[in-house]
């Protein structure tokens, strides 16, 4: 069978650490579920809900050009209820604590590394130019964003 994104296959768990679970996938591939795609509730630890040895459910999320293999354990669990938050508690229900905030919802996305232009057949002068326009860029993202802040103190009255 063929590994591709979107199947959903049985693998069994080879290794635990704190940011993912590395899972044996058929045809000797190895893929990582990272600790934000295990469960739709907060994971502290991630070896107290997986253990070396133990058989999931995971979907294929994206295989990068260099063979790397992210998967999902969430994606194919149900969808929880609506109106639910992680814990079951249901939205609403009185004040929050001060700074909580809402559960994000699951985009699908993947993170992907920026893919750069080689650099080894550029010149000096092309390294440059392209370092003044990303100079210029932040420094007019920087300015933008602070001169709304400079409201200072006004005498009128």
């Amino acid at each position: 069978m063929q590994l591709e994104v979107g199947s959903i296959l049985e693998g069994k768990v080879t290794g635990v650490k704190k940011f993912g679970a590395f899972v044996a996938l058929p045809e000797g591939k190895t893929g990582m579920v990272h600790i934000s795609e295990v469960s739709n509730e907060f994971i502290q630890d991630l070896s107290t809900v997986l253990s070396e040895g133990q058989t999931v459910k995971v979907k294929v999320i994206n295989i990068a050009p260099d063979g790397k293999i992210a998967l999902s354990i969430k994606r194919t669990l149900p969808p929880p209820p609506r109106g639910e938050r992680a814990g079951g508690q249901k939205q609403g229900g009185g004040p929050r604590p001060k700074g909580a905030k809402g559960q994000r919802a699951d985009t699908g996305r993947v993170w992907q590394p920026r893919v750069q232009a080689p650099q080894g057949d550029m010149s000096f002068e092309d390294m440059m130019a392209r370092w003044k326009t990303r100079s210029e860029e932040n420094n007019a993202d920087l300015k933008r964003a602070t001169e709304g802040r400079r409201g200072g103190y006004s005498r009128r009255r």
